[in-house]
């Protein structure tokens, strides 16, 4: 049975933002085909979800609970619990990623 796939309001925000940022610096056509390939990434999540990897960041925590997958340069970091995979941050994976993800999962 499939697994649901659920947007978290931070994710919604970041694919606003990166759709946004792709339209200003370089053309609206191209953001609307990275929108259509992030959103396909994460939708395949329903039928395969444990398939991403362990973000590195997180493992030199010892955290465990997050996965990820990619439409490069784009990191999709998603949690699994029960038969409901929440998308939680959706960033370019140029960033700094350890300050990004401290912020996002232990500041708030």
């Amino acid at each position: 049975m499939p697994f649901a796939v659920f947007l978290t309001d931070d994710a919604a925000r970041d694919l606003d933002e990166l759709y946004d940022y792709v339209v200003l610096h370089d053309a609206p056509q191209k953001a609307g085909y990275v929108l259509e390939q992030i959103e396909r990434a994460f939708s395949r999540l329903s039928e395969f979800p444990e398939r991403g990897a362990h973000p590195k960041e997180l493992l030199t925590l010892g955290i465990r609970e997050y996965r990820q997958i990619f439409f490069k340069p784009y990191r999709i970091i998603y949690r699994i619990m029960d038969k409901n995979v929440y998308v939680l941050l959706i960033a370019d994976g140029r960033r700094d990623m350890q300050t990004l993800l401290q912020r996002r999962f232990f500041d708030a």
